[in-house]
């Protein structure tokens, strides 16, 4: 079979086969582990035990928002957890409103740190004076559901393997096009994919705005790694291949805000490739191991959606040569959509309203959405084409070991909240002039 005749085979069935395949291990997920769950009232009647849990929310730049979430994390249906900010160097009122809101709020605990060394780093440092046993990680600008701690926590208590929990993150921003976009992305691809991966048992990464994890588990590998772009890809890696589960808990909620500018998607679109291609680099020499081989599949995965962006590409190259040179007959291509789109375009909503169907018990009105859909392949798929292609060289020319630091991104477009207006008042612990610790004085142990 000629060449040119897999390569466009490859970029035509690759997305088809992985659409069938996420849509069958959802639908297998779904009836094995989840469809069960929703008769339960409460959560915490699925508990044992109630073990102190630490809250870990890193922040930079988040004065707009820090209210809000600590106000949110005051409420959690929990009885034994505290709250930990890290204020890792923001240069707005962030630090400031979160001393006042330890007046306000008697569970938190805030760090402060004197200058932007990433969210890595700030995790690494409040999982240090954390006191809980699991810690539960977040940004700075996401809204936990109130059960989201005993929906998690009850997979720790069944497996004493278990080092992670993955949450459920849903999309808060919904004004424009592409906010819609991602309400079913986050549904059709990324709930669809962390469903099956669970099934196959092995889940590429957790996501990095809401995930438990065992102190112990993390103890072991060492914490996060300050050098990673993506730190959420990078745990899961780390946890993984030193023989520690990660599990997905669709009920733990945690609504979130996007980009709602290209601008925006492209740099968080860029970040998390660079991110995926970092790991993939990293633990190549680790996985040639055959105690590693339940890795493998997730692997070859990832590998194989990175050479689909540089065989998509070269066929749009190709298509665009064709307008100024004579091709061959073979190499003559069309992208007008014939039974080949009309194909590809009936799986893309087969894929998106079985994710919807399976997440409509957490979200309620996400079938407005589902209509926006028919715009996802043409939008997203050019969009991770592109940022691969450009995040691939980027990642091989990045000096080794460099601190991946804040950079604030593009949160949609909100209304915007009155600004706090508190002046400054610095606090140095006298052991570490980089490190501030402060909280409630006189307060009930």
């Amino acid at each position: 079979m000629n060449i040119d005749i897999l390569l466009f085979d490859f970029t035509f069935y690759y997305p088809l086969f992985m659409a069938y395949l996420w849509m069958i291990g959802g639908i297998t997920y779904y009836f094995r582990y989840e469809h069960k769950s929703h008769s339960i009232k409460d959560p915490m009647t699925l508990l044992n035990s109630t073990p102190l849990v630490s809250v870990i929310v890193p922040c930079f730049n988040e004065e707009e928002n820090v209210h809000e979430v600590v106000d949110a994390l005051s409420k959690l249906n929990y009885p034994n957890y505290e709250i930990i900010c890290v204020n890792d160097g923001s240069k707005d009122n962030t630090g400031p409103i979160l001393d006042e809101l330890t007046n306000t709020y008697p569970k938190l605990r805030v760090i402060h740190q004197a200058k932007n060394q990433g969210k890595a780093v700030g995790l690494d440092t409040a999982a240090l004076v954390a006191r809980g046993e699991f810690l539960l990680c977040m940004d700075g600008d996401a809204i936990l559901d109130p059960d989201v701690i005993p929906w998690m926590l009850q997979h720790f208590e069944a497996g004493h393997r278990v080092g992670a929990v993955t949450g459920n993150p849903r999309i808060r921003t919904r004004s424009t096009l592409l906010g819609r976009l991602q309400v079913g992305e986050f549904s059709s691809i990324v709930g669809l994919i962390k469903r099956t991966q669970r099934i196959y048992g092995r889940i590429f990464t957790v996501s990095g705005v809401v995930a438990m994890f065992r102190r112990r588990a993390l103890l072991h590998i060492g914490f996060w790694s300050p050098d990673m772009l993506t730190e959420d890809i990078d745990i899961s890696w780390k946890l993984q291949t030193n023989h520690w589960d990660i599990r997905f808990e669709p009920h733990a909620l945690c609504w979130i805000l996007m980009p709602e500018t290209l601008a925006g998607l492209w740099k968080q679109r860029l970040r998390w490739a660079m991110g995926g291609i970092q790991v993939i680099r990293k633990y190549l020499p680790t996985l040639c191991a055959w105690r590693m081989r339940r890795m493998w599949i997730i692997y070859a995965e990832y590998l194989t959606s990175v050479f689909w962006a540089y065989a998509m590409a070269t066929i749009l190259v190709i298509w665009l040569l064709g307008f100024v040179i004579d091709m061959p007959l073979r190499w003559q291509i069309t992208l007008v959509p014939g039974w080949h789109g009309v194909l590809i375009g009936t799986t893309c909503l087969l894929q998106i309203l079985i994710s919807m169907f399976l997440d409509r018990h957490y979200d309620h009105r996400i079938f407005r959405h589902f209509f926006w859909m028919i715009w996802y392949p043409l939008a997203y798929w050019l969009l991770n084409m592109f940022t691969t292609i450009y995040a691939l060289p980027k990642v091989f020319i990045r000096k080794r070991g460099r601190r991946a630091v804040w950079v604030s991104p593009d949160r949609g477009l909100r209304t915007p909240s009155r600004q706090a207006e508190i002046k400054p008042a610095p606090f140095v612990s006298a052991d570490n002039p980089d490190i501030v610790i402060r909280e409630q004085k006189n307060r009930e142990r």
